[in-house]
């Protein structure tokens, strides 16, 4: 196989590092990467973000600044064993994740709780972490999280891209696979969103994750007890055709507040419509959605 190369990170990368604070909490044999904005507000919580499986801080590429605008600290991680942080001492899957996570939002927040937003993986990381630490989660909202027992293996083939050696080959497989799960348009599969997701599948040090084909965040959000909300892309490869048993799983949370659906957009729901999933990202922040179970955007 080819050794990959160092490549610069897109401009985009590097405009918002140089607007962040870096700090690194203990993980593992190592550290945990977070990258914060924005100073502490007594009108909002902090906001932490927790990334996609096979991925870094950047899933939230188009979406920290928003936040951060309104006036909120955000706190984007690298999950233990994704990007840049270290794996965690033991096990390799969400439920491995909260304690560390906890301890570095100790040194960061100390006893203050956060709204805290998790993607995907990261959103049964969330879970685990706010059923686990109730007094860290002052509201949970779920993007695109599996883990309630609805999908399955067989739901999205991915292809293997690492048996490839030849660069142009790889990026095509990775190009197949964001429009097999990740995608909904081609359009959406553009230049940044390879280089993204390129750079996070090589530092992908999590390997044999199972509990995303599982109902583990069910079972989790039996447990939590802040309000809890969901924004889904309405085509997300996951549950096409199944949002409303995606819907009733969801209502295991004994506060759930509430599903959107993010019309024309799939599972990487806040890259590929940013401004819509930003502003119902901000109304669920704000507390200021419909009251209804389930309410389509």
């Amino acid at each position: 196989m080819n050794t990959p190369t160092t490549v610069a990170p897109p401009v985009e990368i590097r405009q918002l590092l140089a607007s962040a604070t870096r700090a690194l909490t203990p993980c593992g044999n190592g550290g945990l990467v977070w990258h914060l904005w924005g100073r502490d507000s007594v009108a909002h919580p902090p906001v932490v973000l927790f990334h996609g499986g096979s991925g870094s801080w950047t899933h939230w590429l188009r979406n920290i600044e928003p936040l951060a605008d309104t006036g909120r600290r955000v706190l984007a991680a690298d999950l233990p064993g994704f990007g840049d942080s270290a794996p965690p001492v033991q096990g390799r899957d969400a439920d491995a994740l909260p304690e560390p996570l906890e301890a570095g939002l100790k040194i960061l927040l100390g006893a203050q709780a956060c709204d805290l937003v998790g993607f995907s993986f990261g959103g049964m990381t969330a879970g685990c972490l706010a059923a686990q630490y109730p007094e860290r989660v002052n509201r949970l909202v779920l993007v695109g999280a599996p883990g309630l027992g609805v999908a399955s293996r067989r739901t999205v083939k991915l292809t293997p891209w690492r048996p490839l050696t030849d660069a142009s080959q790889q990026e095509a497989v990775h190009r197949q696979n964001l429009a097999a799960l990740m995608l909904l348009h081609p359009e959406s599969i553009t230049d940044l969103a390879v280089q993204l997701h390129v750079a996070n599948v090589l530092r992908d040090r999590m390997k044999g994750r199972s509990l995303a084909y599982t109902d583990a965040l069910v079972r989790a959000l039996h447990q939590v007890q802040c309000p809890v909300d969901a924004i889904y892309g309405r085509a997300d490869a996951l549950y096409r055709g199944r949002l409303d048993v995606l819907a009733e799983a969801l209502r295991a949370a004994p506060d759930f507040k509430g599903l959107q659906l993010i019309e024309d957009a799939g599972h990487w729901v806040q890259f590929e419509r940013p401004q819509t999933f930003n502003t119902a990202l901000l109304a669920v922040l704000n507390d200021n959605l419909h009251p209804d179970p389930l309410v389509h955007q």
